[in-house]
């Protein structure tokens, strides 16, 4: 069970006194310690009130912090009653025929059952009301590595989840849904998402239905709702927010625009590339089998993939090394403001 913490309690009550001097009388402050000069008789009245007035208004305090301050001191400053309710306003009283007054937050009830009292409407403060500043709402900062990093191991994860037999189409709809799923594993994906992808056929989804990675919710308008049945997949994702950021990020990377509209193997090795990189210089080294794995393909169709990229200015160069097998690439500097747009187109 969790314990409540104590809150401290606003102190909103103040109280003078008029006390009797050789010379009249003397306004003593009991919050404050306050002794004024000597104030008369027909002056005493205005000038505790006016020092009241003063303590109000350089304490303020939002309403939903005020609380009645006649029942924090056990209710004794008026009859019995069934308890506090009612709205807290500020309740002057005077006691001792004009002696002491005070001024301070007390519930309705109280209020009524106080003798020689009267409630101080809010406009008399107002004149001199001053905006409570108002906290800096922290930006979120994303928890643990960038879009791109993101992008990368769930590739990388999805070549090990997903059939060998895959297709391109399908793994760039996978990487959508896995970066979009909620804390239930449900997605949704607004058909323009599938638009600017190209992927909008229901190829895809029987696809990845029949390998029994997700299960589509029928009856929806303009969204396709799915829910995933992979249980172990949480375990390669961050929160929620920094994982929409990077399915925004490759949805931007892969767009067919992006790819120069050449179908769903390119768009996939653009992310893929993308992912992988440098992002300062574009260079990138890695094993072509694992590519392939990755992008679904089988590694003898990589390099005439890779030739198209060149043609559409996505790849500046690429090659494979004899001896080891790896594919060294220099891709286009990624740019998001630049993808953003295009898709926008």
């Amino acid at each position: 069970m969790r314990l409540r913490t104590p809150c401290a309690a606003m102190p909103r009550a103040w109280t003078v006194e008029l006390r009797p001097h050789p010379g009249g009388l003397v306004l003593v402050c009991r919050q404050c310690l306050h002794t004024g000069g000597e104030v008369t008789a027909a002056s005493a009245r205005s000038a505790a009130l006016t020092h009241l007035a003063r303590h109000a208004r350089s304490d303020l305090v939002p309403p939903h912090l005020r609380i009645c301050q006649c029942h924090e001191r056990g209710c004794r400053w008026h009859r019995r009653h069934r308890g506090c309710d009612g709205p807290v306003r500020l309740l002057l009283a005077c006691e001792r025929g004009g002696r002491v007054w005070r001024l301070a937050d007390a519930c309705s009830t109280c209020a009524a059952a106080t003798a020689q009292a009267a409630v101080v409407p809010d406009t008399a403060l107002a004149r001199t009301l001053r905006r409570l500043p108002t906290a800096r709402r922290r930006k979120r900062q994303p928890r643990g590595p960038g879009e791109q990093t993101r992008v990368r191991e769930m590739l990388s994860y999805l070549a090990a989840a997903l059939p060998p037999g895959a297709s391109p189409a399908a793994r760039l709809l996978a990487l959508q849904c896995a970066l979009r799923a909620n804390a239930t594993l449900q997605v949704r994906l607004p058909q323009g998402v599938l638009r600017s992808l190209r992927l909008n056929s229901p190829g895809s989804w029987r696809e990845l239905e029949r390998a029994h990675w997700l299960r589509i919710t029928p009856g929806h308008a303009g969204v396709v709702v799915a829910e995933l049945l992979d249980a172990t997949l949480f375990s390669q994702a961050p929160a929620r927010p920094d994982r929409m950021q990077a399915a925004d990020w490759a949805l931007r990377a892969g767009s067919p625009s992006a790819a120069g509209g050449i179908g769903p193997l390119p768009q996939l090795a653009t992310v893929y590339l993308a992912s992988h990189a440098d992002p300062e210089t574009g260079c990138g080294l890695n094993d072509l089998d694992q590519m392939a794995r990755a992008c679904g393909a089988h590694p003898t169709e990589l390099p005439d993939t890779l030739d198209r990229l060149a043609r559409a200015g996505l790849v500046r160069s690429w090659q494979v090394c004899p001896d080891s097998g790896d594919l060294q690439w220099t891709c286009r500097r990624f740019d998001p403001q630049a993808a953003r747009l295009a898709v926008a187109r």
